[in-house]
């Protein structure tokens, strides 16, 4: 037996480990009310103080995204050992508005970048000869339209609210890419992006990714992501446990509510200074869901965070000019406040 062989990953202590880890997953999540009630009980609280309440979101919220993050960011790790960025790049370079702008949105949904890591990747598509539009399209879908929107928001509302969620962000993604792909604004890329050749991007295939290699990947993926997102897990709940224990339901009906026709483009232009990721605004999305403002109105807040933020527009200046950061910023609110509508009227 050689030295390369006794180094690769066993599958056997995989096939343990894994049923333990599922069936302890699925008693942990199915027991979290029992749990935030013993909290609850063992603080001396009770939930019909705003305190009591607002603790209770607190405890019961924490455990059930990271328990949501954990398990969908490992399958989600596991499925991406088979879309390599270079071979991402190789699959959309030579594209065809329409198809190309298509594919890109759906690879967003496997590359859980948020809207300021997902730029170096954009340069990337750039520098293959990937065109302007298809690379929009995945810049957009990225952070907007990934695993840990879509496994939170299937948690908290159920699969209907995160389907149309997953359809209309997609479409928002696929149009504002075509849109920019026909307006031919190559011309407002910086200098240094332009003299950049198309190069043929360098194709890694994940067929050299045996199981145990790809289930490795996939807990590797839970270290990175939900290490790197849990400080903001706990700042979305703890504001969100503020909103649902203090702020009175009329409030938020009365400025946040489906027949209030100015909140949606309000929600965006409020959301657009801001700067968190899926994992941190989901919990506020949910408090103040549960106050009274309507879906479609708080679900275009969380889009124009996650996808116009504005340390994300300073990053981009670096490699787009202002009448293109103007048409991105300006296409992709559109997008984001017929979503809103669409939501405020279907549900």
């Amino acid at each position: 037996m050689t030295q390369a062989t006794t180094n690769q990953p066993r599958l056997a202590p995989w096939l343990a480990g894994l049923p333990i880890a599922a069936t302890l997953w699925v008693l942990a999540y199915a027991h979290l009310t029992d749990l935030a009630d013993l909290a609850i009980g063992a603080l001396g609280l009770t939930r019909a103080t705003h305190l009591g309440e607002a603790v209770y979101f607190f405890l019961y919220d924490t455990p059930k995204m990271l328990l949501l993050l954990t398990g969908i960011v490992f399958l989600m790790g596991v499925i991406q050992t088979f879309f390599a960025p270079e071979r991402t790049r190789a699959l959309l370079a030579g594209r065809r508005l329409g198809v190309g702008n298509a594919m890109a949105a759906s690879l967003g949904i496997v590359t859980p970048f948020c809207s300021c890591s997902a730029v170096p990747l954009f340069i990337g598509f750039l520098s293959a000869g990937v065109p302007l539009g298809i690379t929009f399209s995945f810049l957009i879908a990225a952070p907007m339209v990934n695993e840990v929107a879509l496994a939170l928001l299937l948690g908290l509302f159920g699969w209907k609210v995160a389907l149309l969620y997953l359809g209309l962000g997609l479409l928002v993604a696929i149009v504002a890419g075509l849109i920019i792909g026909e307006l031919k604004m190559e011309r407002h890329l910086e200098d240094w992006v332009r003299a950049i050749h198309a190069g043929e991007a360098m194709v890694s295939s994940g067929d050299d990714f045996t199981w145990p290699k790809r289930l490795q990947a996939g807990l590797r993926h839970v270290r990175e992501i939900v290490g790197r997102v849990w400080p903001y897990v706990l700042v979305g709940i703890g504001l969100g446990a503020l909103i649902h224990g203090y702020v009175p339901e009329d409030f938020m009906a009365a400025f946040m509510g489906r027949d209030v026709w100015w909140a949606v483009p309000a929600a965006v232009v409020l959301g657009v200074p801001m700067y968190t990721n899926a994992a941190g605004i989901i919990p506020i999305v949910e408090a103040l869901i549960g106050k009274g403002a309507a879906l479609g109105t708080t679900l275009a807040f969380m889009m124009s965070v996650i996808a116009l933020s504005a340390p994300e527009m300073l990053i981009l200046r670096k490699v787009l000019k202002w009448p293109l950061i103007a048409t991105f910023i300006g296409v992709v609110a559109t997008g984001i406040l017929l979503v809103g509508y669409v939501f405020n009227l279907v549900l």
